[in-house]
Order: structure tokens, then sequence, then C-alpha cells
């Protein structure tokens, strides 16, 4: 009797050894903190999920890695917050993640479609970056991302805004892309977008009344656009809007040209001084004004200017760097130890 009892005893330790838990531990390629609900697996060239994994994780950073396919394996972290999955080889954004995520870094792989299954019914998202992929369509669905606050589809191949975007988004960056056109109706219900990012797109003009619902927002950038400012007919709108919008305009499209004959007269965009939307150009006014004879010269913008804003981060008084035309941006990192730098641990 003795000896069954042992023999059983013996089993059953055994069993509990094996058998996953939600005590896991930390797999060696991995680095974990918070009781291992932290895991940092960056930079390890893998391409399957390591073992060890614990279901309760807060935290995971899968990037600068070698996966190809991530479906249906993400599920079962049901506490997973943030999420980390850039910079891999990924075509799609995997299937059946948890429902629980707040954000979603994905920058950076092969993702050429955003399907409307890809985020329907994460209630609880907050920031979505697919950034920097093949992009040339994004379908959203706009009530079943109610928390969603922050979307990143710069450096992309989207030739038409996203229609149906959350109606609670507060930042867009649609920089680096193809944009050529904004359906009618798309932004209209957008009343708490505060910073909306244009630059280095295909617009030629803006069609009427696409901005005029954007009550609250704060930032644009429209730079690096081949606008039609001959266009007497199109082009009007976005200038006058311009000229009215309290948000702060970055890079106003014509500034540097004249304007449609039949456009109403429309004064040269001012600026305080602490926001040089041109740069040098307030220093080309000061030196016309103490020559007359000489003619005035405008300095156009060259790779890299100030602006007061540049990501939701940035405030007034700290004035941020804009990227070159060839950076998106909201630049990702370029290597794992910048982006672990740069992400949010939730506990």
């Amino acid at each position: 009797m003795e000896y069954q009892i042992l023999n059983t005893s013996t089993c059953l330790l055994v069993l509990l050894v094996f058998i996953p838990t939600g005590l896991g531990i930390c797999p060696s390629s991995c680095k974990c903190s918070g009781n291992d609900r932290n895991v940092d697996c960056s930079g390890r060239n893998l391409t399957v999920l390591p073992q060890g994994l614990q279901d309760n994780l807060t935290y995971l950073n899968l990037s600068f890695n070698q996966f190809v396919d991530l479906d249906h394996q993400l599920t079962r972290f049901t506490n997973l917050r943030t999420l980390d999955i850039s910079n891999n080889w990924l075509k799609n954004v995997p299937a059946h993640l948890p429902k629980s995520l707040w954000e979603l870094y994905a920058t950076n792989n092969n993702i050429k479609v955003l399907q409307k299954l890809d985020t329907a019914y994460q209630w609880n998202l907050r920031v979505l970056d697919v950034s920097r992929n093949m992009v040339e369509r994004a379908v959203l669905i706009n009530n079943t991302l109610s928390s969603l606050k922050f979307l990143n589809l710069s450096s992309n191949k989207l030739w038409t805004v996203p229609t149906n975007m959350p109606y609670n988004i507060e930042t867009v960056d649609l920089s680096n892309n193809f944009l050529s056109q904004i359906l009618p109706g798309t932004l209209v219900r957008l009343q708490h977008l505060t910073s909306l990012y244009l630059h280095n797109n295909k617009f030629s003009y803006i069609p009427d009344k696409a901005f005029d619902q954007l009550s609250q927002l704060q930032v644009v950038t429209l730079y690096n656009n081949p606008w039609s400012c001959s266009d007497s007919q199109n082009i009007p709108y976005v200038l006058q809007w311009v000229q009215g919008t309290a948000a702060h305009v970055v890079g106003p499209p014509c500034a540097e040209q004249p304007r449609p004959s039949t456009a109403p007269a429309l004064a040269r965009p001012t600026a305080p001084d602490s926001s040089p939307m041109i740069k040098g150009t307030k220093a080309v006014d000061r030196e016309a004004s103490a020559t007359p004879p000489e003619p005035t010269k405008v300095t156009k913008t060259h790779k890299q200017f100030k602006a007061k804003e540049v990501t939701p981060l940035a405030t007034q008084s700290h004035p941020a760097l804009f990227p070159g035309t060839d950076w998106p941006l909201l630049r990702s990192p370029d290597g794992p130890q910048e982006a672990a730098a740069t992400r949010t641990i939730h506990v």
C-alpha cells in the first residue's frame, strides 16, 4: 500500500513539472520581467513562438524576428495588452488576436491588405500601427474599434483615404502614401480628430467640405503634394480652409505660387515666430523691408525643418523635428533595443 501511494505521488510530481501552467518559466531566448508577464523576444531570429510563454502575459515583443505566420497562435494570451510584431515577414495581421489588446504594432512587414476581420471587435484597441508595409487597401469597421485613438498607416501604398475610421479617433497618420482622393463623407464624423498627417502624397486638391466637420483639429500636414494651384475650380476650397482654420497647417498648398485668377483674394499665411512653417520666410521678409530696392526672395522648404507639433507627444512648448521626405512622420525604430525603449509596458 505504501509503495502504491509513493508511486502515485511520484507520478503526480512528474505531471506537475511537465504540464504547462500559468506559472511558466521565462523562455531562454527572451527577457522577462513583472513575474514573467512582460516578455521581450525581439531580435532572436525566431520563426516559431518560444516554448514556456505563460498564458497571462500582458506585454509581448516579437519584433525583429523571422515570423511569416502567427495566425491563431496568440489567441490564448487573453490578458495581453501590448503586442509588437514589427520587422518580421508577416503577410497579414495575425488572425484571432486576443480581444484584450490595447496596442498593436505591426510596422515594417509584408502586409498588403488590412481586412475588416483583422481588427473587428477589438473593443479595447487604442493604438494600431501598420506603417511601412505594402498596404493598398484598408477596410475598417468603425463601430467595432470604439476605443481606437491612434492609427498609423504611413509609408504604404494607399490610393484613397480609408473610410469607416472609428469616430473617436484622435490621430491619423497617412503620410508617405499615394493618396489622391478623399471620398465624400470619409472625415465627416471624425469630430474628435486632433492630428491629421497627409504630407508626401499625390493630392492635387481637397474636395469641397472634406475638412469642414473637423472641429477639434489642431495640426494637419499638407506639404509635398502636387497641388494644382492653377485649377480655379477645385483648389479654392483648401486655400480658403487653410486661411480660416484654427488648426496649425504645416506646408499650406500653393504658398509659393500665384493664386488662381478666379479665387478670392487670400492673405499670405502667417504664423507666430515660434512656428516657422516655412523655414527662413520671416528672415527673408525682414531683409526685404530693410532694403526696398532688392526684390523679395522666398526660401524654399529644405530637407528638414521645425514645426510645433509632429507627433501626439509633441507640445506647443516643445517643438519637434519633421523628418525628411524619405521617412514617415512617425518613424519606426531601427533595432530591437531602440524599439524596446519606445514601448509602454502595462502591468
